[in-house]
């Protein structure tokens, strides 16, 4: 199911803290930095953070300039965005701000913890997910019920270690700030455990004053049937490349990319590129890898359509091609429609034969748009 873009945001200190131990909150960034975060807050639907987060810290999470609340509700958007708390005991202070102030609130909980805020309510929509929380279900719950396109994660840092460690993370905006904490005591920005692995892309680096702002995005594949932040990102490049697409009327147009299991980008390709008139995506993009490189047995192939399963050009369709270079994981924006190849089935024949094929259907759209002269006729 979509899920709402998901954008972490925090300062930490040289040394990786979140703050000290002193009982004042260490202010890690200043006024500029202060102005971008509120910036950035009036661009997105929701707020989100923990439960130990509003004991901790008692935020208000707002907007703070009437500009940027008068701009959103001219937009047709609430004044403030959403706040979203998460917490599995319930164990909530009614009297703490973040109850108080700005617009709507809503809490995830589980069925234990619903029946606790039942005793001591808040000021919040109270949604029990079940036995315990599931990060999936939260998001998809503010995608499809709240309407959440973009949510902002403001902490802590069990939170950002958790949406991370599971791939859900869209992007990472992090405050280095000039000082060093160093007590073992001090609450930390990530916590130990099993992160996904490869590097992370450095899409942005700002000096703000004398601290430093870094955005980062994953890139790393999800596994098997779970998709992954960085799915998306390598599906919308796929629908880019789409777009690249010399038109045609006899056929579609699809862009391809292929993806190692740490996040390299291995290949890409695009239906007619170059001087092959009849060439497909994925075709033109495995044609670049040497068909013993260890690292196709753990890619990803991303594919703005599903790959073909049948075709009139070539001897092998594209799905058959996907799985003699050794690939078992696809993603896909958009199942093929009978406009050239009644019933297709691409990812039937990948499934059949062990790869697991993961459907994206937020970039069908997308997808679809280059191809519109195509399919307009059957929508």
């Amino acid at each position: 199911m979509p899920h709402p873009y998901v954008l972490l945001s925090a300062a930490v200190s040289l040394d990786g803290y979140l703050d000290d131990t002193g009982p004042e909150r260490l202010l890690l960034s200043g006024p500029a930095d202060f102005d971008r975060v509120d910036e950035v807050r009036a661009s997105v639907d929701a707020i989100l953070v923990g439960a130990g987060t509003i004991r901790a810290d008692n935020p208000r999470l707002l907007v703070y300039s009437p500009e940027r609340r008068a701009a959103r509700v001219e937009a047709g958007q609430p004044e403030y965005p959403l706040k979203v708390t998460v917490s599995g005991s319930g164990d909530l202070d009614p009297s703490a701000n973040f109850w108080h102030t700005g617009g709507e609130k809503i809490v995830y909980t589980t069925e234990k913890g619903a029946e606790r805020l039942r005793q001591e309510p808040v000021a919040a929509d109270v949604v029990a997910l079940g036995p315990e929380l599931d990060w999936r279900r939260i998001l998809e719950h503010l995608h499809d019920v709240r309407g959440v396109r973009r949510l902002m994660v403001e902490g802590g840092g069990r939170i950002h270690t958790q949406l991370l460690q599971q791939g859900l993370a869209d992007e990472l905006q992090l405050v280095l700030a000039p000082l060093l904490v160093g007590s073992p005591d001090a609450p930390r920005m990530f916590g130990p455990g099993a992160y996904q692995g490869g590097r992370l892309r450095l899409v942005e680096t700002r000096r703000i004053e004398d601290v430093v702002l870094m955005r980062y995005e994953p890139t790393a594949p999800g596994t098997a049937d779970l998709p992954s932040a960085a799915d998306r990102h390598w599906l919308a490049l796929a629908c880019e490349l789409a777009e690249r697409c010399p038109q045609s009327r006899t056929a579609f147009s699809v862009g391809a990319v292929v993806v190692a299991a740490d996040g390299m980008e291995l290949a890409r390709g695009y239906s007619r590129e170059g001087t092959d008139p009849v060439v497909h995506a994925e075709e033109a993009a495995l044609a670049k890898i040497g068909p013993a490189d260890p690292r196709l047995a753990s890619a990803t192939v991303y594919s703005s359509l599903e790959p073909c399963a049948r075709r009139a050009s070539r001897p092998a369709p594209c799905a058959r091609l996907i799985l003699d270079a050794g690939v078992r994981r696809v993603v896909t924006a958009w199942r093929e429609p009978d406009t050239f190849v009644a019933g297709a089935d691409g990812s039937g024949l990948l499934t059949a034969e062990g790869a697991d094929v993961v459907v994206l259907p937020e970039f069908e759209e997308r997808a679809k748009a280059p191809n519109r002269h195509l399919i307009a006729p059957q929508d």
